[in-house]
């Protein structure tokens, strides 16, 4: 289809985007007119490079002065005005692998960092614990480093800082120091940063040392170097030193900084933000060398060429960075629906009918879907991660699910599966006839819904051949033919197939919408990609959007949106600065006190004037810049940080704060009394506005065009004979009623039944979709006269997708509106739905020490207020409990909050949330107390509480509780209540989203496929009991022992049925200490341990354990009684418990058996982490080193973080080499953690395994033990044991070198 928009140049205009699985082009020819085409991305035996053919073929047909382009000749570029370019380039590179090689250049102490990254692992039940590769090859340490000031200073005269600067030379080094001859702490020059913050340069790196380390490096082949060193961002000096080094040295190609690269605070984000910079930035050189090649030198001379970066601009080819260009194709379709999508309506007379309403942009391209937001201005983020690299640069909010029209498809466990695993470009779906994989464009296929005669004839080795319909069908009957088929006809395996992609593809929509706030249904469908239109109606209707919108140019959007985009320019700086003070009373800012206002306006302006000095060196005109301005602001304490537009009301009094708490409130539901608001970044984003469609004035209706022809296709009544029609003989005011198919070269639109589509003036489809037709009976309740539900697989799947995402959105709102760093940081915390018996339906994988145990919590909940004299639970209770022993708690800082879910005055489900709270009292601060023997030394204990009483919170009666105890209270009661506030309202999330599933499907049969899905689960463990009785025989054991002797001993006894017994006789008994772990800590373990040996994605709820039978000596160690301490028990105890289990199914090795809790502190703060260790070795690979292992998936504070918000100094984090156990497959190594105070604390460590190894397995040796040292000033260490709280002062150190895994096998 063709239309004119604009008086050409008289030249050619491309705007290309290069997907993985199809290159989009879109043309503007000389006279103005526009085409678009289609061709693969990768067609190795056609051509190299598939946007140079996409301008060879269009110029070769449509240049009309005669001029031959010829393939495998260069082109002639005479004719071609410019040139503009989304590519996958960068992305492929990272997910594969295939960058420039490169060496990291960071601070001693730290050359592991980004190996440990956050110390998490992407998939808590996935025991090999598998991460994408580091970047780099080869890694130089510098001998550089620098401290901030604030807290080493903060009680000093100006007469002993003056001293400390004058002795930088003579003090400067600490030789007896263990480990590492590491710069005294606060000796050295005090010198102002780029924040405005004081920094103190304890060492500048040696020049010759530099020089020789970057040689070694060179030689190696390596010519791509990364540097990143400790707050470059505010004292950027020792990294330019580096880089001006390595440049002397002609030996790099690319020298990327991270200050350069961004300018944030985080270590680790920025790390490896300069790393992919530098591992990337060569590819796309490479690439557009290789491009560039494919044309004559007018290319690059007369041609405007631009690259689409992440952040939706445009950007010259020289100035295109390779950790700009990962959303490179993405953002063009943002772009393009925001442009034609977002735009008021008029009537035939130009009157205004409608405002435009927001829409959700839905590209669905080959291997993958995108989903994103657009409300007037492109949403951006500036940390995400990609392929296991967090890249900190401002991105479009673009939120990908791996189910594309690429998406392989699976019958497993009985459920419908689509993905993760793509068919990818080469070989593709099996309809692509490259001996490809059965995917979702297959059952498009088969379904009828893309009509094989009218797509592009570009299959095959000639490229001249049809999809292959009989490829798919055959395939699919092979699919058909088993067992997990039940019977079903290929087209009903396609169509289930398709309505479980559809679900899929809706999860992170509703993510998107709903977790933030929005309403869903006031929202358009923008759908686009070359499989979106297949899919929008049906998805627009579950989820309860009525309008779809089609642009005609729906197929190749992204390009079509790089014809349109704005040329941009960003420049952002660090700051640290006040922006507005809280008043005393604690309710809103003091307008009168304005901190910032003397800088603030100055560094926006340099900003702004250095980003339009570029633009206007690209050649735009000066009246053509439009600039915005950015403050990136924070609540004081909070690190969610919000980046705040000025306001064009900028004369107000503190302009920037009305929007900030309006955002936040919006955001998080609430506002923060009584905290200043600061200032973290200063942005400026100048561009150049691309062009914008005018809104199209609306048109008669000139009745339904005459169809093309007819086909078969499946709907969700079966087969349907229905009209096709071709968007080439479509008019302005067309009607067309669904079912119906409109096809085009680029692309197929499905309208399914009940949709209405009206052709707009410009060519568009508007699509009108009847909402989702409910019985009436059992809409929201039951029904007259109650049918059997007969469990359907697809229904299954969906409906697994939809419990899933309920309890995923109650996570985020948590951690949204949680307050301590414990929840909102480090994510330790849990969402669950329930049953009205409180049988657990849905955990969403957070942290597996919490899966099983909140079902025994919500029902001792139940049975409590049930109980005769009780009140009972009525609608708007809220209850409160982390009794560990009486309450089914796991230990006291985990506190659950439990919320009924009520209609017509029944309790139907449970929502619940557990998360750990910083400090709820007791004998040390953080309530991790190493030496407790009693429950309560370890805080406040909570049996059963109405948190909330007819939907009032119970803010004095949950305050007495937290501060009134015995061993002292809770010693930060404000954030206590705010995230107490934070799970409430997680919950309430949970409850809408649960009455809005019954609206849609009805109560009857929600409630059915609750109860299917966990007999779903408890089948699957079942089949993977029986197989293992099958191969190993029906009975196992294993023994393992705690540090001081105590055995954790179990048997498993295997019956035919799949039935288990677990039986921990012979356990040692209760201990005085807090080791001692209640039983629903046992059954989290036991959970987390059969989830992870089935081996493939099941739903995580109660039938996991139905099959299993618990035998628990009563007041032994896994049983102990209700007064003895148990805060070890559930951090160090639950990790040896999966240990045993996993040794008697013999799975792999042990990791390292501990959380290595460390908490310290004053009277004026406290902190608490839990550190990673070595993984352990299976059958088939190696332990992972440095990652957190079973029963925690926590988070670990960026060591700016660490040092900017608590007055310490780490010295080292990094892996302890050859801890891990050696053997055919090695276990992972642990790491080493220095710690050194900045003013006198307390620390407190809880750890294990630092007698004890870990075990080996079938003939692997065991990993080494940890060990905790107290190093004294002067050098001295001190071990002081597995367990232990006492001070520290400045000069020691803390010295935390957790265990190593057990290797598997023996060495060859």
């Amino acid at each position: 289809m063709t239309a004119t928009t604009k008086h050409g140049d008289g030249k050619f205009h491309f705007a290309i985007d290069r997907g993985g699985t199809f290159t989009d082009v879109h043309c503007a020819l000389p006279n103005g007119t526009e085409i678009v085409s289609k061709l693969l991305s990768v067609d190795p035996a056609n051509y190299d490079d598939a946007p140079t053919e996409g301008i060879r073929r269009i110029l070769d047909e449509r240049d009309l002065t005669g001029k031959k382009y010829p393939r495998g000749k260069v082109v002639d570029t005479s004719s071609i005005g410019s040139i503009r370019m989304g590519t996958t380039v960068a992305t492929n590179a990272l997910l594969e692998r295939e960058g420039e090689r490169m060496g990291l250049v960071i601070t001693k102490g730290f050359g592991d960092l980004l190996k440990i990254g956050d110390q998490t692992r992407s998939d808590i039940f996935d025991l090999t614990c598998k991460a994408p590769e580091v970047l780099y090859e080869e890694v130089v340490e510098v001998d550089e480093r620098v401290m901030l000031s604030d807290f080493f200073d903060e009680n000093k005269s100006e007469g002993e800082i003056a001293v400390l600067e004058q002795n930088s030379q003579s003090l400067q080094t600490s030789e007896t120091k263990y480990s590492f001859n590491w710069p005294e702490a606060g000796v050295g020059k005090r010198i102002t940063g780029i924040t405005g913050e004081k920094v103190i340069t304890l060492r500048t790196p040696d020049a010759d040392d530099i020089r020789q380390s970057l040689q070694k490096v060179a030689d190696k082949g390596i010519k791509s170097l990364a540097v990143v060193f400790l707050h470059s961002y505010v004292y950027p000096e020792h990294e330019k030193m580096v880089g001006d080094i390595a440049q002397s040295m002609n030996c790099f190609s690319e020298i990327s900084l991270s200050h350069e690269v961004m300018s944030m605070v985080k270590l680790v984000p920025r790390g490896h933000t300069v790393c992919a910079a530098a591992y990337l930035t060569p590819k796309i050189t490479e690439y557009l060398a290789g491009f560039t090649k494919g044309f004559d030198e007018g290319l690059m001379t007369n041609v405007r060429l631009d690259f689409m970066k992440s952040d939706g601009g445009l950007t010259p080819v020289n100035d295109f960075g390779g950790h700009q260009a990962i959303l490179s194709g993405p953002a063009g379709g943002v772009v393009g629906y925001a442009k034609t999508s977002y735009r008021p309506s008029f009537d035939e007379n130009g009157s205004l009918m409608t405002k435009p309403i927001p829409v959700i942009g839905f590209d669905m391209g080959g291997t993958s879907t995108d989903v994103s937001r657009y409300d007037g201005a492109l949403e951006h983020v500036f940390e995400t991660t990609t392929a296991g690299v967090s890249i900190q640069a401002p991105q479009l909010d673009i939120h990908t699910v791996a189910a594309g029209g690429g998406s392989r498809l699976f019958l497993r466990n009985g459920l419908f599966v689509v993905g993760p695993e793509s068919s990818k470009a080469h070989p593709g779906p099996v309809c692509y006839r490259k001996n490809g994989y059965l995917s979702v464009t297959d059952a498009n296929v088969v379904l009828g819904r893309v009509i094989t005669e009218k797509f592009p004839n570009i299959f095959g080795p000639n490229e001249d051949e049809p999809l292959d319909l009989e490829g798919a069908k055959a395939a699919f009957q092979a699919l058909a033919s088993k067992n997990e088929a039940n019977g079903r006809t290929i087209e009903e395996l396609a169509y289930g197939f398709i309505q479980v992609a559809n679900e899929a593809m809706c999860r992170p929509i509703r993510n998107l919408t709903q977790m933030r706030g929005f309403d869903i249904t006031k929202h358009a469908l923008a759908c686009f990609g070359g499989a979106g239109p297949q899919h929008a109606c049906a998805m627009a209707r579950a989820l309860g959007i009525t309008k779809v919108y089609v642009h005609r140019y729906g197929g190749i959007l992204s390009a079509y949106g790089l014809s349109m985009a704005d040329a941009v320019v960003e420049d952002q700086e660090p700051a640290k600065e006040v922006y507005a003070v809280a008043k005393v009373d604690g309710i809103g800012f003091d307008e009168e006190q304005d901190p910032s206002a003397s800088t603030r306006e100055a560094r926006l302006d340099q900003l702004a004037e250095k980003a339009c000095s570029s633009l206007l060196n690209q050649g735009y005109s000066k009246d053509s810049i439009v600039v915005e301005k950015y403050v990136n602001m924070r609540y004081q304490g909070t690190d969610n940080a919000i980046m705040i537009k000025e306001s064009r009301n900028s004369s107000a009094k503190l302009p920037y704060a009305k929007s900030f708490v309006e955002q936040y409130h919006r955001e998080f539901g609430f506002e923060l009394e009584g905290r200043d608001l600061l200032i973290d970044d200063f942005r400026v984003r100048a561009f150049v506005p691309g062009a914008t469609p005018q809104p199209p004035p609306a048109v008669p209706a000139i009745g339904s065009p005459p169809p093309a022809g007819s086909t078969r296709a499946y709907f969700e009544h079966g087969w349907e004979v229905v009209n096709t029609f071709s968007f080439e003989d479509l008019k302005p005011g067309h009607e067309i009623e669904g079912p119906a198919i409109l096809f085009q070269s680029i692309s197929t639109i499905v309208l399914e039944i009940g949709c209405s589509a009206v052709v707009t003036a410009d060519g568009d489809l508007d699509i009108s979709v009847a909402p989702k037709k409910n019985d009436d009976d059992t809409n929201t309740g039951r029904g007259r006269e109650k049918e059997k539900i007969i469990e359907d697989p697809v229904l299954l799947s969906i409906y697994g997708h939809r419990f899933m995402g309920i309890a995923e959105q109650m996570g985020r709102t948590l951690a949204r509106t949680a307050i301590s760093v414990n929840i909102k940081e480090r994510l330790d915390f849990s969402c669950a739905l329930f049953t009205s018996d409180g049988g657990l339906v849905a955990n969403a994988p957070h942290i597996p020490v919490h899966l099983g145990a909140m079902q025994s919590a919500v029902r001792f909940q139940v049975e409590y207020w049930s109980s005769e004299g009780r009140e009972g639970m009525k609608e708007g209770d809220v209850f409160v409990s982390n009794h560990p022993q009486l309450a089914g708690g796991s230990h006291l800082p985990d506190i659950t909050v439990i919320t009924p879910v009520f209609h017509e005055s029944k309790i139907l489900f449970f929502v619940a949330s557990r998360g750990h709270h910083s400090d709820i009292g007791g004998i040390s601060p953080g309530s991790m107390p190493p030496h407790s023997t009693k429950l309560e030394e370890e805080g406040a204990s909570i049996v059963a509480f109405k948190l909330v009483t007819d939907g009032k919170f119970q803010h004095d009666g949950i305050t007495n509780i937290l501060v009134n105890q015995e061993f002292g209270g809770t010693r930060n009661l404000k954030d206590n209540l705010s995230d107490l506030r934070a799970q409430v309202a997680a919950n309430n999330s949970g409850i809408r989203l649960l009455q809005s599933l019954v609206n849609e499907n009805g109560l009857d049969n929600v409630e059915a496929y609750m109860h299917f899905i966990q007999h779903n689960a408890e089948m699957a463990v079942r089949q993977m009991l029986k197989r293992f009785a099958s191969t190993h025989g029906a009975r196992a054991s294993a023994i393992d022992y705690l540090d001081d002797g105590t055995p954790i001993q179990l048997t498993i006894d295997i019956d035919p049925e799949g039935n288990a017994c677990f039986d921990f006789e012979g356990t040692g008994p209760q201990m005085l200490g807090n080791l001692n772990a209640p039983p629903a800590v046992t059954y989290s373990a036991v959970i987390y341990s059969l989830r992870s040996l089935v081996g493939q994605d099941i739903p995580l709820n109660q039938g996991c354990l139905a099959p299993i039978e618990f035998k628990i000596p009563p007041f032994s160690l896994l049983n102990p009684s209700d007064e003895v301490g148990v805060v070890g028990g559930n951090v160090l105890t639950s990790q040896r418990v999966v240990d045993v289990v996993l040794k008697a199914f013999k799975a792999c090795a042990a990791s390292q058996g501990c959380m290595n809790n460390l908490t310290f502190g004053d009277d004026r703060f406290g902190y608490y982490e839990t550190i990673a260790g070595g993984a352990g070795a299976g059958p088939t690979w190696d332990g992972r080193s440095g990652v957190h292992t079973h029963c925690t998936n926590t988070r670990i504070t960026d060591p700016e973080i660490l040092e900017r918000r608590y007055p310490v100094l780490l010295r080292r984090f990094a892996l302890r080499p050859g801890s891990g156990g050696a053997g055919h497959f090695r276990g992972g190594d642990g790491v080493i953690r220095e710690i050194e105070p900045l003013r006198p604390l307390v620390m407190s460590i809880l750890s294990e395994r630092r007698s004890l190894r870990p075990y080996g397995l079938e003939g692997g040796e065991s990993g080494q033990t940890g060990r905790n040292l107290l190093i004294k000033k002067g050098g001295m260490a001190l071990n002081i044991g597995a367990k232990r709280s006492g001070p520290i002062n400045v000069g020691e150190t803390l010295v935390i070198a957790t265990p190593g895994g057990g290797g598997y096998g023996a060495r060859a």
